[in-house]
């Protein structure tokens, strides 16, 4: 795809949304979709949801701690199978994938919810509602791989929300995505339980999960959430194969701690590997955390530094374009192979995975 198509994409799809609207949502209603991974719970109709360390049990007509799960009859439904709340297409690098096919573009998809109540999130507007209170489209999973084959999309990416809530429409749009040789990439919180996420990895290439933090204390005060299930998350995915990238949003005053960012350096390259990239990404005042001050440039340099300090070998600076610390570097003679400013790549000199000056591997996803 050129470039000056990403420009256009509001011309490409007739379905192309984004946003959320309180009260009556515009368009199609979501499609209810029986869910994979529930079971009866006691006596009645009550259910207990086994998709996430929540386990939410729900008696008939409740919906879970997501949203966007719901009990109807005894039986538990995901709300927004094949009803996204977003489609756009995006450079690989807005995920972000620094070390997964740099230059192409990917086919991205939401529905509305999330197991989380982070209070920085960027993309409340869907992610803090139901899918029946956004404005959707009927986008089903066969129809949605081929829009990705049409706009020679290289990549299909589940992002923007939680998406392992719309567990049921991800998994199976990825076996078709798969069957036709576009990657699987996702953006997530890696709050999922081991049974379904196992089953995800046979057809997942690449996740990029949200580390928040490294603490219980940070998880339950700023995103309702806990820190073990996202680490067993990390070390399941690499097990399996799947390539992992992790973003760490920087807030000063909250987790910026030298020490702390320490210790999640040094359990990311023992546990994950070292060639595991750690993007350290500029929070900005957001939702409800508006009275904390943009991340300096300054605390994000460090935390690279530490980073670099401690084995990781790709360490990246994410939300201040133009920065040195967006550039792919080889970890062994430095060069350059990979010059970025934001999302547009201006060069890349990396050969066949390889670095050309020094021949050293570099990890990632470079060819399909």
């Amino acid at each position: 795809m050129k470039r000056r198509d990403f420009l256009k994409v509001a011309a490409f799809l007739p379905f192309l949304v984004s946003g959320a609207s309180r009260g009556l949502a515009e368009g199609p209603q979501p499609t209810f979709h029986e869910a994979l991974y529930y079971r009866k719970s006691g006596s009645g109709k009550n259910v207990e949801c086994l998709l996430c360390p929540r386990r939410c049990t729900l008696p008939d007509g409740a919906a879970g701690f997501c949203r966007a799960r719901k009990n109807i009859s005894g039986r538990l439904y995901s709300l927004g199978y094949g009803s996204p709340c977003a489609v756009h297409i995006d450079p690989v690098e807005k995920k972000p994938f620094f070390n997964v096919l740099p230059r192409t573009f990917s086919l991205s998809v939401a529905s509305a919810g999330c197991n989380f109540r982070c209070k920085f999130c960027q993309n409340w507007q869907i992610s803090q509602v139901s899918p029946i209170e956004t404005a959707n489209i009927t986008l089903p999973p066969q129809d949605l791989v081929a829009a990705a084959v049409r706009k020679d999309c290289r990549s299909i990416a589940y992002t923007y929300t939680e998406p392992m809530n719309f567990y049921e429409y991800m998994f199976d749009t990825a076996k078709i995505a798969h069957q036709r040789g576009i990657l699987n990439v996702a953006h997530s919180n890696g709050y999922i339980n081991p049974e379904p996420l196992k089953a995800l990895c046979k057809y997942l290439d690449a996740v990029n999960i949200d580390l928040k933090g490294f603490s219980d204390a940070f998880y339950g005060k700023l995103c309702e959430g806990t820190l073990e299930p996202v680490l067993a998350t990390i070390k399941t995915l690499k097990r399996s194969g799947v390539w992992v990238e992790i973003t760490n949003l920087v807030i000063e005053g909250y987790n910026d701690d030298e020490k702390t960012i320490k210790e999640m350096c040094r359990w990311v390259v023992k546990e994950a590997g070292p060639d595991v990239p750690v993007h350290f990404s500029r929070f900005y005042p957001m939702y409800r955390l508006t009275g904390v001050s943009p991340t300096s440039v300054k605390t994000l340099e460090r935390a690279r530094e530490i980073a670099i300090e401690t084995g990781v070998k790709f360490a990246y600076i994410g939300n201040v374009p133009g920065h040195p610390g967006e550039n792919t570097y080889c970890p062994k003679c430095r060069k350059i192979l990979i010059q970025r400013s934001g999302y547009n790549v201006l060069n890349v000199t990396l050969k066949n995975g390889k670095c050309p000056s020094c021949g050293t591997k570099i990890g990632g996803i470079w060819a399909t």
